[in-house]
Parts: structure tokens; C-alpha cells; sequence
């Protein structure tokens, strides 16, 4: 390999992009990133490309450091004993370290006449496909399933654009936010003119083409249903034999290290680090992209790579163009009574977003420049969620509408 540490990054999301632009912090380290779109997607926005009012993409140009190969294909199949990504376009890349950064997007819903008559959001095709059939409905009315985040920020969109639409929880509204958050998060929807269904009856049993049945017989009448209720990950891992938890996402230790082979890192909402993963989020897929770099960067200078560290800030959601939520959150991820809302919410939603980019491209320019994924306390609330156990409450906040649980399978990237 000439001299040079060849590093494959597979997927180019906020996690693979960030890992392959800190990787460049040596000059005898040559990257290559591997993603299925010439373009890149920024996942935050795609409620707003449901909405009409962005097309939640950017340029890699924009956000990727210059000295990164990019190629645009799928991996169909990592071989670790050979060292090598077999791409599903026909060639094979070699690597010395490969970080695994293939993030996540829509889940098998699981309840009749979901997969046929409801629209998912969770990645830009989704998304894609949903928009020209909202304009060809005209004005019918739109049911959201999920109570989490995305169908928050769907459902909001979507009033504010004049579309009658009910939100179906499948559970509690916002199950991550404070009791005031909640409380603010409900009354922007009904100003809005959003109707929200909660409680255990609100669970999705069946959809059709005109209707969702509900869990206490309710049947709602749906022009178009929107399907927001969790997120699954690619099975990338599980089918090139990488020990995984149940969801998919591949298994490593506190340095982000496959426990299988110590030459595969992962990153972002496809890692679970000793089988208790963060919430799928922007918020941990940056900072986690930055130590799989630095982990490969230390195994490379012979070092210990170090231990994952993990603070968070709390949750931002957008309440259409003129209203959001800033939801305030211990560094454990748990939420706290404060929260800014209204129109300084939506500014705040809009600087989060943009700032996701900056993140990005600071580091394309600068490696080495970003370290909030060294934020104080960060180690030390990740080892109480650790002594807690996986069994433990977690900040994954978006449950199935179709299956609600006190601890949700799947998660939420917002």
C-alpha cells in the first residue's frame, strides 16, 4: 500500500463525514469515503423537503476536506479476514482500518398495511417520494405516525403549510421532553391546527388506503399517512458477520472498536459501544465520528486510543418556519424543566442545523479543530449509564407506534 495507513470510511453521513475529514490530520494517512449518493444529506432538514421549504442536501464539496477520495457506490459486504470492502458496483477496496459510519434510516413498521399504504421519512428517497404525492392529494387530509421528533417536526410542516393533519403518538407526545416542554410542544400543534392522538389506544394496528384502525378501535380517516415511528440500521455488519445487538448496529467496545476485529471502528447511529448505544442523533454522530477518527489515529501512532466519552445538550425540535423548542438536558441525556420556545426556538433550530455543517466543514479545513467530543463530564456520565446497565431507561426516543414500550427498540436521528 505504499507506505501510507489506507482508511475506508463506509457511509457519508455526519459520522463518516466528520471521521474522514479528522483522519486527515496525517499526511501518511490516504481516506476513502464510500457513500450511495453524490451528495450530502443533511438528515435534519428532511422533514423540511417533506414541507417544501428545503431540499435537505449540500454539497460534499461544501462539508468533506479536499485530500478524502470519494466514491459514490454501496458496500455490499466488508471482508475483515482479506482486508477489503466488496462494493455492489463490482470492484473491492483494501483497508488497514475501516470505520463504520452507515447510519440509519426507515424500519420494517411491523403492522399491517404499513409497508403498502404509509410513506416513511427516514432517508432522502423517502422523503422524495413523499413530496409529489402530497401535491398530487391536493388537500386531503394527512395522518403522521410517531409522536417523536420527526413526526413532531412532519406534522408542524405540514399544518403550518395549510394541511389538515393528525399527529398519532402511538403513546405519550415528545416521550423525551420535559413536562413543560410537552406542554409548550402541544400547544404549538394546536395552534397550528394539528389534532394529536396519545395514550395507549393511539397504537396503529393496521393501515389502509383510507384510513389508520387504531389499538381502542378507532379508525382514522388518511388521505396520505406519513410513517415516522422508528428507525432501523442497515445490516451491513450482520451480514459480513460482525457480532451486533439486536437492532443491527455493530457491537464494539468504549473505544469504538468492533469486538471482533480491532481494525473496524464504528461510528454514529450503526455503533452500540458495550452494547449501550446513544441516541441516534446529529448530537452524538459528530462527536462519535471525531473519536473513531481519533481512535484510528492512535492505533496507528501505537497509542491507547481512549475511552468514548459522552455529553449532550438536550433536543431541538422545529415547530414549522416560525416555531421550535430547545429542550434543555442533563449531560446524561435526560430532560430538565428549562426549554426556550416560539420564534427564538425556530432561530435556535436554525442555528443548530447550520451549525452541524459548520462542524463539518471546520474540520474539512482545520483537522484536528473540533473537540467537543472531549466535552467535560462526558466520560464520566457515560460510565453511570454503563454501571446502570443496558436494561436501564435509555434516551432513545421514539418507540413504534405500533408497539409501545418503556424502552424503545428503535430511535430517532433528530
Amino acid at each position: 500500500m505504499g507506505g501510507n495507513t489506507e482508511v475506508v470510511v463506509v457511509g457519508g453521513g455526519y459520522a463518516g463525514v466528520m471521521a474522514a475529514n479528522r483522519l486527515m490530520l496525517r499526511e501518511d494517512v490516504r481516506v476513502t469515503l464510500v457513500n450511495a449518493r453524490a451528495e450530502f444529506v443533511e438528515r435534519v432538514r428532511l422533514h423540511q423537503l417533506v414541507g417544501g421549504s428545503d431540499d435537505a442536501v449540500a454539497d460534499f464539496r461544501e462539508v468533506l476536506a479536499g485530500g478524502v477520495r470519494l466514491v459514490v457506490d454501496t458496500v455490499a459486504r466488508i471482508d475483515a479476514a482479506g482486508r477489503a470492502v466488496v462494493l455492489e458496483g463490482g470492484g473491492r477496496l483494501g483497508y488497514d482500518y475501516l470505520v463504520y459510519a452507515v447510519g440509519s434510516g426507515s424500519a420494517d413498521p411491523g403492522v399491517p398495511g404499513a409497508a403498502e399504504f404509509a410513506y416513511p421519512v427516514g432517508t432522502l428517497e423517502d422523503a422524495q417520494r413523499l413530496r409529489p404525492v402530497l401535491e398530487a392529494a391536493g388537500s386531503v387530509g394527512v395522518t403522521v405516525v410517531g409522536g417523536g421528533p420527526t413526526g413532531i417536526e412532519t406534522a408542524a410542516e405540514l399544518a403550518e403549510a395549510g394541511r389538515a393533519v393528525t399527529l398519532v403518538c402511538g403513546g405519550v407526545l415528545g416521550p423525551y421532553l420535559h413536562r413543560r416542554g410537552r406542554r409548550s410542544v402541544a400547544g404549538r400543534l394546536a395552534g397550528l391546527g394539528v389534532r394529536v392522538l396519545e395514550g395507549a389506544g393511539s397504537r396503529v394496528v393496521e393501515v389502509t388506503g383510507e384510513a389508520v384502525r387504531l389499538a381502542d378501535g378507532r379508525s382514522v380517516p388518511s388521505g396520505v399517512t406519513v410513517w415516522t415511528a422508528g428507525f432501523g440500521v442497515p445490516d451491513l455488519a450482520a451480514r459480513s458477520g460482525f457480532r451486533t445487538d439486536a437492532l443491527g448496529r455493530l457491537l464494539t467496545d468504549e473505544t469504538l472498536t468492533s469486538v471482533d476485529d480491532e481494525r473496524v471502528v464504528a461510528a454514529g447511529d450503526s455503533a452500540a459501544p458495550s452494547g449501550v448505544p446513544l441516541r441516534m442523533s446529529c448530537q452524538a454522530a459528530i462527536p462519535l465520528g471525531a473519536r473513531a477518527a481519533d481512535t484510528v489515529l492512535s492505533r496507528i501512532a501505537g497509542e491507547r486510543p481512549a475511552v468514548l466519552g459522552a455529553s449532550f445538550a438536550g433536543q431541538c425540535i422545529s415547530l414549522g418556519r416560525g416555531g421550535g423548542i430547545f429542550q434543555f438536558a442533563r449531560r446524561s441525556d435526560v430532560a430538565v424543566g428549562l426549554h426556550i420556545d416560539g420564534g427564538l426556538g425556530a432561530r435556535v433550530k436554525e442555528l443548530v442545523c447550520k451549525g452541524t455543517l459548520k462542524h463539518l466543514a471546520g474540520e474539512a479545513g482545520k483537522p484536528g479543530s473540533y473537540g467537543l467530543h472531549r466535552a467535560p463530564g462526558g466520560a464520566k456520565q457515560r460510565q453511570q449509564r454503563l454501571q446502570a446497565g443496558p436494561q436501564q431507561p435509555s434516551a432513545h426516543d421514539e418507540a413504534p407506534a405500533a408497539a409501545e414500550s418503556s424502552r424503545p427498540r428503535v430511535a430517532d436521528p433528530v
